[in-house]
Formats: structure tokens, sequence, C-alpha cells
């Protein structure tokens, strides 16, 4: 497929849709419009389905769409796990903390109800995986199972977290992981990329919405100097 604009040129002038703006102070507002405005905002964004063992051999998943790439030397990745209520901490941050170890699996269209699903507050102890129905996959390099079904798993050791706010509902802790083993399944991987008409990866919207990749298309960066 082709660009969107495939006639501009640099200099031409770009014809927006934008007109009168709404203007917000993020301290005029609360946490919880902001984190409404900030996830329909920042979109698609990609979901870790992070999985993670506690020091006793329990395992837990969960999704998180606050996810990225951080580097490739060393190679990094982040989730930003919230703070739902005072004093509750996430089960997933609760086992990395302890293990220093998790698994980032993939989101993909086939697995995309029981990733949903799994986001339900289970007890702690309680295997989401085993609750809807995916098959854990022993790991090379870390303790935390790999979820069989994700197209892509990235085995990942603890680097550093970092507390962002004070704790209360809204503060989020960024947790920073080295990826040190990955497993891709090998009809979405070809001469070192991803096949995305194979991968068929979901992104997050806003409230309940959900994305899939449907339409790409490539714009190479221009060579200024």
């Amino acid at each position: 497929m082709t660009s969107p604009n495939p006639s501009w040129k640099p200099g031409d002038t770009v014809e927006s849709p934008v007109g009168e703006m709404v203007e917000i102070d993020p301290a005029s507002v609360s946490a919880t419009d902001m984190y409404k405005l900030i996830i329909g905002s920042i979109v698609p964004r990609p979901i870790a389905f992070v999985s993670t063992q506690s020091p006793d051999g329990q395992d837990n998943l969960a999704p998180y769409s606050f996810f990225n790439g951080v580097s490739s030397n060393p190679p990094c990745l982040m989730i930003s796990v919230g703070t739902p209520r005072p004093d509750f901490q996430k089960d997933t941050l609760r086992n990395i903390e302890a293990t220093n170890e998790f698994v980032v699996n993939s989101a993909n269209e086939w697995l995309i109800e029981p990733l949903v699903h799994s986001a339900g507050e289970f007890p702690y102890g309680v295997s989401e995986m085993s609750e809807v129905g995916l098959t854990p996959l022993d790991s090379v390099k870390v303790g935390p199972k790999r979820v069989k079904e994700s197209a892509v798993q990235m085995e990942c050791r603890l680097l550093k977290t970092v507390q962002i706010g004070d704790g209360s509902p809204g503060s989020s802790t960024v947790v920073f992981g080295e990826i040190v083993f990955v497993h891709v399944d090998k009809n979405c991987y070809k001469d070192g990329k991803i096949i995305f008409d194979n991968y068929r990866n979901i992104g997050r919207l806003g409230g309940f919405g959900y994305g899939k990749i449907s339409e790409t298309f490539e714009i190479p960066v221009p060579k200024i100097r």
C-alpha cells in the first residue's frame, strides 16, 4: 500500500483537519480523566503479555499496554505497572521484584480473548495461564514460563525499576528488563524480520478498544547529509 499522501513534497503545505483546540492543564483534572486522555491519545499501544513466577513457583500472567522497546545493545524493553489503589501491588511487580525475572509474550489476534480475561484480578497464587486455557512452556534462561500460543516470547532479567509518582492511584513503577533469550514462531520470521501478515499483533486503544494491523505502508527516511 502507498503512503496516505504520496504526492507530498518537502515544503508543501499540509492540509490538516485540526482546528480549535481544547486546552487541558493536568493539574486541574483528576488522575482518572488524565488516564483516559493518555490511553485514548497514545494509540495503538503494543501489549506485553507478561508471565512471572513467585519465589515458591506460583505462575502469574497479565497484560500491560504501557510497554515498549528501549534499546538493542543491550536488548532491553520496559513495562509500566500501575498502582490501581493505595497500598496495593500487582502480582506481576511483586514477582519481578522478588525473582528479577519475567517473560514478555506477544499479543496476537488468536489469543486476544484469553489475554483480556487474564487481566481480571485473580487471587495471588492462582495461575491465570491455566485459568484461561493457555499452555505454559519452560524458558531457557529464566524461571517464569512462556506462553506457547504467543508468536514471540522474550525472556527477560530485571535491570532496574523506576518509581513514578508517590504511590497513590495513577502512579506507576517502570520496569526495565534485559532480553536474554527470544523464541519466534518460524511462520512469523524470515531473513531476520517479523512477517506482519502472519504475526497479526493486537494493539491497545482507549476504553475497552483494541485494534488489528490491517494495512501497512513503507516510507524510507531521506538521506539529508
